[in-house]
């Protein structure tokens, strides 16, 4: 325990440390998340409607305008709260500011289920939300359950899904309880589609930091001095490691601990109970936001946690910090620029790399088929990046005991 917390210490005292932790911090923290709830997302509107930095920077109060106007519509989805909402908006004129206190994301997505009521001549120049009849907008649910019977086949022709993937998903999606709860949704919306899934953006500053760990201390000829000390060299590997991951998990609690708090600030807990469904209308996952969110937190976790393991592996590998930085970085972003060029199932098998894949697949209906059975993507997203990284610890011990002792 001495010599963890004396490792430790000296981890966190490096420059480079604090430099990566501050960066990290300001990055995913001030001008990701603050940012965008004072200013830039929701905001009001600014002269250039086109440009988000031109809203003002009133987005506290601006979200509890967003809410309060939410609240007239009652407190579940049903045909008579999207009638109100689409005839609210048609009232108010195209661009003004009024525009956002409506939750509008919401009445747009609901109004593509009712695509024949398009008009050719007006479609060319204004969306259908501006238009359409309301006292038309009736049997939302059934026309979901059939629109997303549509969405089923057609995706169990372009992701390859068999007949038991299929069943599975019209499964969860019977479990979906309606009416559906609705509040405000624009806040939950952009935490579990753009805050949380943004936590991924820590891994350079985790490669930099444990990418240094252990071919720091040949770039900085210390191996032969840590040799003579009276802890044995295997000892000294997994103290190390365990610095290691201990600084990657300090590193995910200071930024996912910073993202929940601004939430709870700005955004509080209404609308927790909302099925997300209200996000993407044809997801079938039977969660609500609340569970949607704990999904998005353990899957960064655990991602961290796997990167933080192949980081120290690389950083065993090589002598060199360059290689070792480049070789952790590659990592995540080289699958990137082949992932489309890549078979459906080795684009599946891509979202396994801790860091690589994303949180949002709780609304897609993706799976992964082994020895012939399908399992729902997410749910190996989130266990096997932390697998990976955790198998990739002995090896980083043994290699660098290894080559300590020499």
């Amino acid at each position: 325990m001495e010599l963890f917390a004396l490792e430790h210490k000296r981890l966190w005292r490096t420059p480079r440390v604090l430099i990566c932790v501050a960066l990290c911090f300001f990055y995913c923290i001030i001008y990701t998340t603050l940012i965008s709830f004072q200013w830039t997302y929701f905001g009001s509107e600014g002269e250039d409607s086109t440009n988000l930095y031109s809203n003002h920077l009133d987005g506290y109060s601006m979200i509890r305008t967003y809410k309060a106007r939410s609240d007239t519509y009652g407190d579940y989805w049903t045909d008579e709260t999207l009638q109100k909402l689409v005839k609210d908006f048609q009232t108010i004129e195209p661009h003004s500011p009024l525009s956002s206190m409506y939750d509008w994301t919401v009445g747009s997505s609901a109004l593509k289920l009712y695509e024949e009521l398009q008009d050719p001549e007006n479609q060319k120049y204004q969306p259908l939300i501006r238009y359409v009849d309301t006292t038309k907008l009736t049997d939302f649910y059934q026309r979901r359950a059939d629109d997303l019977n549509v969405n089923i086949v057609m995706n169990q022709q372009n992701l390859l899904l068999t007949d038991e993937d299929v069943e599975t998903l019209r499964e969860m999606d019977s479990r979906i309880k309606t009416p559906w709860r609705y509040e405000w949704t624009r806040g939950w919306e952009k935490m579990l589609t753009g805050s949380l899934p943004l936590l991924s953006r820590m891994a350079p500053y985790l490669a930099i930091v444990l990418g240094f760990l252990f071919s720091g201390e040949w770039h900085n000829s210390t191996a032969p001095l840590l040799h003579t000390t009276r802890y044995g060299w295997k000892k000294l590997a997994r103290v190390k490691v365990l610095s290691g991951f201990a600084f990657a998990v300090e590193l995910y609690l200071l930024i996912a601990g910073g993202t929940v708090l601004l939430q709870l600030i700005y955004l509080g807990t209404d609308g927790w109970d909302m099925p997300i469904q209200m996000i993407k209308i044809h997801a079938v996952a039977p969660w609500n936001m609340l569970q949607a969110e704990l999904y998005e937190l353990a899957f960064a976790f655990l991602g961290v946690v796997g990167y933080a393991g192949i980081v120290m592996l690389m950083s065993a590998l090589v002598k060199s910090n360059v290689l070792s930085l480049v070789f952790s970085l590659a990592f995540i972003y080289v699958p990137g620029l082949f992932i489309s060029y890549l078979p459906i199932w080795l684009q599946d098998a891509s979202q396994f790399l801790p860091m690589v894949g994303s949180p949002t697949d709780i609304f897609r209906m993706n799976f992964f088929h082994i020895f012939g059975k399908g399992i729902w993507l997410p749910w190996m997203s989130i266990t096997i990046p932390v697998l990976l990284g955790l198998a990739c610890v002995p090896f980083a011990i043994l290699k660098w005991s290894r080559r300590e002792r020499v």
